[in-house]
């Protein structure tokens, strides 16, 4: 997931710093041996559209550096794929995953030895010293001078690609979707050579989403509360998720967002006395590094007792499958089990 700046830099430091679905979840790392091999040439070049640029690889890049972004999207992504041994170095990672052991694998993950900037990512020196051949960053945020990054420009003058993942060419995430995740496991399917591995992931993926989907129904969707643990536990609102592919995950759990109309960007600024007169009828606290979701959502339900979330002691914790990434069928069948028990 991509958060807008300026919140972005205090979230992702305070807040932000893939539960195992069903047999032949989408979410692990592929394990496909029928796959072909990063690296080898065969089937290259290879040639996708990204952002109005053209990429062109000759080979598997052999030297990946992950902008952190807010994001954890990418490097999930390329763990997902068994791609790791390609990261040279990787500024992603939330601390927390539904998918057991991606946390760990993301932490041991080489960071370059790099000192972020006052905009919280790789500088442009630090990146060109690290000799990428292909720079991964959520939006186009990653590639602003102004910021003090590296341009697209100028990380072409050293023969590196750059990527910008789905949606993200306006830097703007509140439109994301779990086809944009899917687009994601595609393009690096296809930079990669390992279209098999990425394909069998989204066909795993949108199995276990149909399933949670045909059993949940559309009759009564209760309305959900999206929001981020806070790091000192007090209430706050000023980062409710009104958009983006956090809609589309409810929606497939047979859910919908409360406080979609609040906001046509990513977030909206909820005031207390306006939580206090929405009927939530469930909450789904984002957890991560350094909070406590289970505690904060005891607390809020407590805090406003007004609520049928309250009166039925409902809610979710979540991690990174809220997020744009390859784990969204683990966020579909955890927010479903919940509100829809017999879509478990």
């Amino acid at each position: 997931m991509s958060i807008k700046r300026p919140a972005a830099a205090t979230l992702a430091t305070a807040a932000l710093c893939l539960l195992t679905a069903a047999c032949g979840s989408s979410s692990g790392t592929a394990n496909d041996t029928t796959g072909k091999a990063a690296g080898q040439t065969t089937g290259y070049p290879v040639t996708l559209e990204n952002c109005g640029r053209k990429l062109t690889f000759e080979q598997a890049p052999e030297r990946v550096v992950v902008m952190n972004g807010a994001s954890v999207a990418e490097v999930s992504t390329m763990l997902a794929l068994g791609l790791e041994d390609r990261i040279v170095a990787n500024q992603q990672g939330y601390g927390r995953s539904e998918v057991p052991g991606r946390a760990d694998a993301i932490k041991k993950l080489p960071t370059g030895g790099v000192t972020l900037n006052g905009a919280g990512d790789i500088p442009r020196e630090a990146m060109l010293g690290l000799r990428p051949d292909l720079v991964l960053s959520v939006t186009s945020y990653g590639y602003e001078q102004k910021n003090g990054f590296a341009t697209r420009e100028q990380l072409q003058q050293v023969g590196a690609n750059s990527y910008i993942s789905p949606q993200g060419c306006e830097d703007d995430p509140s439109k994301m979707t779990v086809a944009d995740s899917y687009q994601l496991l595609r393009d690096m399917g296809r930079i990669f050579h390992v279209e098999d591995r990425a394909e069998k992931l989204i066909a795993e993926s949108e199995k276990n989403i149909a399933d949670v989907t045909g059993k949940a129904g559309t009759d009564k969707r209760p309305k959900v509360m999206v929001l981020f643990a806070g790091p000192t536990g007090e209430t706050d609102f000023s980062l409710v998720l009104a958009q983006g592919i956090v809609n589309d995950i409810l929606a497939e759990a047979g859910a919908a967002n409360a406080f979609e109309e609040s906001a046509e960007t990513l977030f909206a600024n909820v005031s207390k006395e306006k939580a206090a007169t929405t009927d939530v009828d469930a909450l789904v606290v984002i957890d991560a590094s350094g909070t406590d979701a289970a505690a904060y959502a005891k607390k809020l339900l407590k805090e406003f007792p007004q609520w049928p979330a309250a009166k039925t002691r409902t809610y979710v914790t979540l991690s990174d499958s809220m997020y744009l990434g390859p784990s969204n069928d683990l966020a579909v069948k955890k927010i479903a089990e919940v509100l829809h028990p017999d879509a478990g």
